[in-house]
């Protein structure tokens, strides 16, 4: 009886075992389906990604072919362009050569021309000295020959004055004693009547040769003071009137 028991005790612990089991095992079975599933997924994923990144990749290759030609036309262009370049250098190089020789040779020429007209403005410096230094004296000259002129001149009008102030001074004296003398015949009556025309006529001359004698003055005095005050062109000699005595 107690192996019985105990029999049935280990049959149910089995059978106990065994459902656990049996539902680990469903557990495991349905993990398992849902994992192969997921896994599947995954394979058609990637297999999909595979055939995407083949695709991808045919693309990149293609691209990189292109550009790789496109690389090649350019390095090609480049290599072209940078030979040109290295001519226009070349050639810009050998023509800033030929002018900083050109340079090289105006300033020399510069330098040359330089001191040339440094010694030819030192030169014309003191050559220029040298002629303001005459043209003081030949003003200084000139002044002192424009004073000399002027007593010259002034010398001359006073002569002139002075030989036709004598001149008519010697008339008037003359008629003054023509004038006299007829007086002293006048002083007789049977003589006067005659005489007093006379007279008269000489008494009139002396008159008019006083005047002119007094223009005559006053003339060449105004002539002295114009060439005194720096007018020029007054040499002329008066113009006097004969007077004719009676």
């Amino acid at each position: 009886q107690g192996d019985i028991l105990r029999l049935e005790k280990e049959h149910q612990v089995l059978k106990e075992q065994v459902k656990e089991a049996q539902e680990k095992y469903d557990q495991l079975q349905s993990r398992s389906s849902e994992e192969i599933s997921a896994l599947e997924e995954l394979l058609k994923k990637s297999i999909e990604e595979t055939e995407v990144s083949k695709n991808e990749l045919d693309w990149l290759q293609q691209d990189l072919e292109i550009k790789m030609k496109k690389w090649q036309q350019e390095k090609k262009e480049n290599q072209k362009n940078l030979k040109a370049l290295r001519n226009t250098v070349k050639k810009h190089t050998d023509t800033n050569d030929r002018y900083l020789k050109t340079i090289d040779e105006k300033e020399k020429q510069y330098n040359v021309s330089l001191n040339t007209y440094l010694e030819t403005s030192n030169k014309l410096a003191n050559e220029k000295v040298k002629l303001e230094e005459l043209i003081k004296k030949s003003q200084d000259d000139c002044q002192e020959c424009v004073k000399r002129a002027v007593k010259a001149e002034i010398s001359v009008l006073k002569n002139w004055k002075e030989t036709e102030v004598c001149r008519l001074n010697g008339i008037t004296a003359n008629a003054e004693v023509n004038l006299r003398v007829l007086k002293s015949f006048s002083s007789s009556p049977s003589a006067a009547p005659t005489l007093k025309s006379q007279i008269d006529s000489w008494e009139i001359f002396i008159s008019n040769v006083k005047k002119q004698l007094e223009k005559v003055e006053a003339k060449y005095e105004e002539k002295i003071q114009m060439v005194k005050n720096g007018v020029r062109n007054c040499l002329t000699k008066m113009e006097t009137v004969e007077l004719s005595s009676p």
